[in-house]
């Protein structure tokens, strides 16, 4: 049987902050490919991969089947994170959808969440929303980090109920505070985009019959913010 489960780079990064042993449930597995990788490479990990929809979930069942690791890896089809029983997994990983799909999520499971002592949580957009919903819920920010996958780049937000930043200022919730520390050269690249994106929506904003001020305001905050973070090398809280 072919072992060599290859998962893309966004998935790979995500996979490198489970530690090993770890019992996990990935929420939205998708072909379960997350669980199943983890687990090849770690005998001492179980995992939970839950599903909303039949064709996904039964992709899932498939891959797990194919390599052989059904004893390991649970596919459960349900909502969120209906699909666990209390204090299960000590920790959820929620990747590939937006963030305010994921902080719907965490909302609606948040009778499921009292063992789980950290959230991996890759959202494709509105990474802000999920740092608010860690913080607003007893989590802090352990750690983050960036990559680039078909153009696009992602964040990875990696929230824990053991130490890590809890407080942070508006623009640590924007730019996250440790990649507001360390910069690394995504950084620059996705907000540089992010400016001209902001920009060319202001100058939209700008147009319309009754302007939304209040917004307009808040995007031309952002604007300033961005562009101090990308010209100075000093870290702006």
């Amino acid at each position: 049987m072919d072992k060599k489960l290859r998962l893309s780079r966004r998935l790979d990064k995500v996979a490198s902050f489970i530690a090993k042993g770890t019992v996990f449930a990935d929420i939205g597995s998708d072909h379960a490919y997350l669980p199943c990788y983890v687990c090849l490479h770690d005998n001492s990990t179980y995992a939970v991969a839950g599903e909303v929809h039949d064709g996904p979930y039964q992709s899932a069942r498939e891959t797990v089947n194919r390599y052989g690791l059904s004893d390991r890896v649970d596919v459960r089809l349900g909502d969120g994170l209906q699909v666990l029983r209390h204090g299960e997994v000590t920790a959820i990983v929620i990747a590939g959808m937006g963030g305010s799909l994921i902080t719907s999520i965490l909302e609606g499971g948040l009778d499921r969440l009292d063992a789980i002592e950290q959230i991996i949580a890759q959202p494709n957009i509105d990474e802000r929303s999920v740092r608010y919903w860690l913080i607003n819920h007893g989590y802090s920010i352990l750690n983050e980090a960036m990559v680039e996958e078909k153009g696009h780049i992602y964040e990875i937000i990696i929230g824990t109920k053991k130490g890590g930043v809890n407080d942070l200022t508006e623009r640590q919730m924007l730019f996250g505070p440790y990649l507001l520390s360390k910069k690394p050269e995504l950084f620059y690249r996705k907000w540089k985009h992010e400016y001209t994106k902001r920009e060319r929506i202001i100058e939209q904003m700008k147009k319309a019959t009754v302007p939304e001020e209040a917004k307009i305001t808040a995007f031309s905050d952002e604007l300033t913010w961005i562009e101090e973070v990308l010209n100075d090398d000093n870290d702006y809280a």
